[in-house]
């Protein structure tokens, strides 16, 4: 239980990290992404494009 804590962290920091140079592929940009302003804040709902890495994860591991 604690290590899938562990890799769930890691992958969140990671994916947040990479979010800028993800843009520029079209991961965010996708239909089923949502962006809104609400708060004072910009908040971002990447649904697809989590779907779809989560598929190329899911390929890569199968491979490994």
């Amino acid at each position: 239980m604690f290590r899938w804590l562990i890799v769930v962290v890691l992958a969140l920091v990671l994916m947040s990290g990479l979010t800028a140079w993800l843009r520029r592929f079209g991961f965010g940009r996708l239909p089923g992404d949502f962006e809104f302003r609400a708060f004072g804040r910009h908040w971002q709902l990447p649904i697809s494009s989590t779907l779809v890495l989560s598929m190329i994860a899911a390929l890569v591991a199968r491979f490994i």
